[in-house]
């Protein structure tokens, strides 16, 4: 039997694990792993999606970003695999770290 990769797809009990893990950190109506951050004004909502862009190109794992001025949504969603997969989990817990 294969070892699981951070890109094989959680379901069921895995990922509830993982989601109890980023209590922050739920799954959208679209079945994506999202969570919405605010802050105090638009510069500092656009410097954190600078850090979040970083982020991104280390790990070679690109979020679907939206913005409106003070409020950044996030929604993760590892493409290859169909889902939400622990590459997902690893990106939102770097972005936790400052958000």
């Amino acid at each position: 039997m294969a070892r699981p990769t951070e890109r094989d797809l959680l379901e069921g009990p895995a990922l509830q694990k993982h989601l109890a893990e980023c209590p922050q950190w739920a799954i959208n109506h679209e079945g994506r792993l999202a969570r919405t951050f605010k802050f105090k004004n638009f510069s500092e909502a656009f410097g954190f999606m600078a850090r979040v862009a970083l982020v991104a190109e280390q790990l070679g794992h690109h979020p679907e970003i939206f913005n409106v001025y003070s409020r950044v949504e996030i929604g993760l969603w590892t493409h290859d695999s169909g889902g939400v997969t622990g590459l997902d989990f690893s990106f939102a817990s770097l972005v936790d770290a400052f958000g």
